[in-house]
């Protein structure tokens, strides 16, 4: 007989019918006759509950099973006599596969921190918050690829070994071979990497938008969505080293055809979220933020605001609002500004536009009036910006002048620069950072707490 899994036990009950159930006990109660153990398989945010007759099974067995436990049970699936569930299994087999020290074992029926439980990050798994997290997470997953997949658009692998670096800000981790302790020197007194394993300095990737473009450049419409790196000494709860991004790239898109994507794409994974996570949702939001389910409605509900970044410091300036940033044209917008605008002044998600040149990266299609460029960026409620992409420069002139004015290596960017001279086209693109995604859907407020093993300065456990 084959297992069925819990959720199916739960959705689909076939009263009277033999099981086998298998799991990991939540809790085990009862008296010296009869026990009653709570059973979960990660199925489900839901746990079956398992009746046993102690008369009927060893007494050592049944002081082995204690909270943690993993077994598997056969037995009749009945209607439930007690409240709280509709069915459980009134028990005739129970093998014990792996005991668990209860003294030990870290998960107790209590409430534990969430500090607590990134420290037990091998275990946090097992409990009902973050079965329920990461239970959405591959939901989310799964929708990206669907949603790309049904527009027509090709999932393009990029490199996470790169000799690039995309936005120019230098935050990047080395990839070496180099033995630390005897690292060659060039004449000039520098590393000398010509010895190293690919014979020049590379790095892990901070996106994967340059190699997209170049897909896009070629089959229209692509997209990316793997791990990407920043080395950023930030230890905030919005911040990671190691994190995953989306990235699509279109061609013949211009900026407000970007615009369209991003905020389709994100009321798609929404919706979707709503549709096929509704029972972890509702959890999270009665356990852990109170407004979730309205929150992701009303993305739903709203167009998104569109206007300019200049618009919106006219606004910030005017607020009677003591920022702790200061605003002004040409400084970057900070999460505070940012929520500022979507949860105060619009109450919903806002697009901010055409950004100053200074403050944004190289690739960036820069308009005629010589100060801004086609960025764009969605700022959502709890969040801040959750997207930010641009249309990009598909003049070589203009590329070429923007990377000579910021000093980067031209001759690492050659072949970016050829797509400009060879058939280059119109194209936009834009960067979903999986994490804040998930942050949002889930109503989690630290980004640890949405990625299996997060890594961040200092910390690189499990």
């Amino acid at each position: 007989m084959k297992r069925t899994k819990i959720k199916e036990l739960l959705t689909s009950p076939k009263i009277g019918s033999e099981i086998i159930v298998k799991g990991w006990v939540r809790t085990k109660r009862g008296n010296k006759n009869i026990a009653f153990i709570a059973l979960n398989d990660g199925s489900t945010i839901n746990n079956i509950q398992i009746v046993v007759d102690a008369a009927s099974f060893d007494e050592n067995l049944l002081k082995d099973i204690t909270t943690g436990s993993c077994i598997s049970v056969k037995g009749k699936l009945v209607e439930s006599q007690g409240q709280g569930q509709q069915v459980e299994v009134n028990a005739s087999v129970i093998d014990l596969y792996g005991k668990s020290d209860a003294d030990a074992y870290p998960l107790q029926k209590k409430g534990h921190s969430m500090e607590f439980l990134r420290e037990n990050a091998h275990l946090r798994f097992r409990t009902n918050t973050f079965g329920a997290v990461f239970r959405i997470r591959h939901a989310m997953a799964f929708a990206i690829h669907k949603y790309f997949n049904e527009k027509g658009f090709f999932y393009l692998h990029t490199p996470i070994i790169t000799g690039s670096d995309c936005e120019g800000a230098g935050e990047m981790f080395h990839v070496t071979t180099l033995d630390l302790k005897n690292i060659p020197r060039n004449e000039a007194g520098g590393v000398d990497f010509k010895t190293d394993f690919y014979g020049k300095e590379t790095h892990l990737t901070v996106s994967g938008q340059l190699e997209g473009e170049l897909g896009a450049l070629a089959l229209g419409e692509i997209y990316t969505f793997g791990p990407t790196f920043r080395a950023e000494n930030s230890n905030t709860p919005r911040h990671l080293s190691e994190f995953w991004m989306i990235e699509p790239e279109m061609s013949f898109y211009d900026l407000d055809d970007n615009m369209d994507l991003a905020e389709e794409f994100v009321k798609y994974l929404i919706r979707y979220a709503l549709e096929n996570c509704r029972e972890d949702l509702e959890f999270l939001n009665n356990m852990i933020d109170k407004g979730l389910l309205e929150r992701l409605q009303f993305v739903l509900n709203n167009e998104f605001v569109r206007m300019t970044y200049t618009e919106a410091v006219s606004i910030l300036t005017a607020s009677p609002r003591k920022w702790e940033y200061p605003v002004g044209w040409g400084r970057d917008l900070q999460a505070e500004h940012e929520r500022y605008l979507v949860e105060e002044h619009f109450k919903r998600p806002v697009i901010l536009t055409d950004y100053p040149r200074e403050i944004k990266a190289f690739y960036m299609k820069q308009n005629d009036d010589g100060r801004t460029v086609r960025a764009m960026d969605v700022l959502f409620p709890g969040i801040g910006e959750i997207i930010g992409g641009s249309q990009r420069e598909e003049n070589y002139d203009k590329l070429l002048g923007r990377i000579r004015e910021m000093k980067m290596p031209e001759k690492d960017l050659w072949w970016y620069l050829d797509t400009r001279r060879f058939g280059s086209a119109p194209h936009s693109g834009f960067g979903l950072g999986f994490e804040r995604l998930i942050l949002f859907v889930t109503g989690m407020s630290n980004i640890r707490d949405v990625i299996p093993f997060p890594r961040t300065p200092k910390n690189a456990e499990f």
